[in-house]
């Protein structure tokens, strides 16, 4: 463990936590070690100066290989992004690479993923969707040969027997779903009215959800107001709707919001502006996932958005790469899980992603030897 790591653990030991009020003493009755608990947490979420924990060594790029990323849809930032990541990754290997959208609708995805099988690349990126609702496409891709790798794919990192993915590349939803609640819990001092948004179409979302909800519960004093169920293609026309009927119904009482991704704060703000609701909250609001350059923005400017655990979307774009070069090559999978993050107002400074620091001199060692 680092010095500031060390550092902010002491702070914490102290009472103080980065991101969070000085804590009162106790907190609601039968909650006070949960607190304690989720303080501790945040704060070692919330280091920065965190060395590359990833892989650092395995087969030499293959050459002349071809990658198509199969998109759930492009409007998802932490989908495009990730995409874009793929894409500079697959150019520093000289690999061809090719998005094509599933522009967010389950028709339009299994044409996608329809059209990248016929293409016959040597790989295929599952983006964002799960694979199970394909299972056809899946099918005729194993069979031809192609190796797909997921991303944010199925409920766990790693690889699936079934459907057949040489692994999925994502942090663990347990972990994510646990510092947001965390976050929550230590920054209210264990009294909070919180408003979940999800998309219960996409089993990977619906279970990190489903998981922050029961983190939540464990702290007496929290209320879960509501659970909003708003697939993410109609975030942008449902959410603010939704918003001014749960700041109608619950007025004051919603103090803080948690979302399964950082675009249904984008779309809530306007209903909070209209309503009067300052940027800088409350209601208090994370997100559990993605952290694309937007999200960061919010959190910098502390308007309508307080927080949220990112995926380092350029690392998991090279990690993609990594794992399909694995599978090219005859090898296993690296076994990489990103440990999680927290970005918050204290700790964005300046930074418009998480990028662990070392992940692309680690990789391009590997590649290129």
């Amino acid at each position: 463990m680092n010095l500031a790591r060390l550092l902010v653990l002491a702070l914490v030991a102290g009472g103080c936590s980065l991101g969070s009020p000085p804590p009162a003493p106790g907190g609601p009755e039968g909650c006070h070690d949960v607190v304690h608990t989720a303080r501790r947490a945040v704060a070692g979420a919330e280091a920065t100066d965190v060395p590359w924990s990833g892989p650092t060594s395995g087969p030499r790029a293959v050459p002349g290989k071809s990658i198509v990323f199969v998109a759930s849809t492009m409007t998802n930032p932490g989908v495009a992004g990730t995409a874009d990541a793929v894409r500079a990754a697959a150019r520093s290997v000289r690999w061809s690479f090719r998005v094509i959208d599933g522009q967010g609708t389950p028709a339009g995805i299994r044409v996608a993923l329809g059209e990248a099988v016929a293409l016959r690349p040597s790989g295929i990126v599952i983006g964002g969707f799960d694979p199970e609702s394909v299972a056809q496409q899946v099918k005729q891709a194993n069979a031809a040969g192609i190796q797909l790798v997921g991303w944010h794919a199925t409920k766990s990192p790693g690889p699936s027997a079934n459907p057949r993915l040489f692994t999925n590349v994502t942090s663990r939803v347990e972990d994510v779903a646990r510092i947001s609640a965390y976050w929550i819990i230590a920054r209210s001092n264990g009294r909070a009215g919180v408003v979940i948004f999800t998309d219960s179409s996409i089993p990977f979302a619906e279970n990190k959800s489903r998981l922050i909800r029961q983190t939540l519960a464990t702290c007496s004093g929290v209320r879960l107001l509501s659970y909003e169920n708003i697939p993410l293609p109609d975030a942008g026309t449902r959410t603010p709707q939704e918003v001014s009927s749960l700041l109608s119904r619950f007025g004051d009482r919603w103090t803080y919001s948690v979302a399964i991704n950082d675009v249904y704060f984008a779309d809530a703000a306007p209903a909070l502006r209209a309503a009067g609701r300052p940027g800088k909250g409350p209601p208090y609001s994370i997100g559990a996932g993605d952290g694309d350059p937007s999200a960061f923005q919010r959190i910098r400017a502390r308007q309508f958005q307080h927080a949220t655990v990112p995926e380092p979307l350029n690392a998991q774009g090279s990690q993609i790469v990594d794992e399909l070069n694995r599978a090219f090559a005859g090898h296993p999978p690296s076994g990489y899980v990103t440990p999680v993050h927290l970005t918050t107002t204290e700790n964005v400074n300046g930074a418009t992603s998480w990028d662990p620091r070392g992940y692309r001199e680690a990789y391009l060692r590997i590649w290129h030897g």
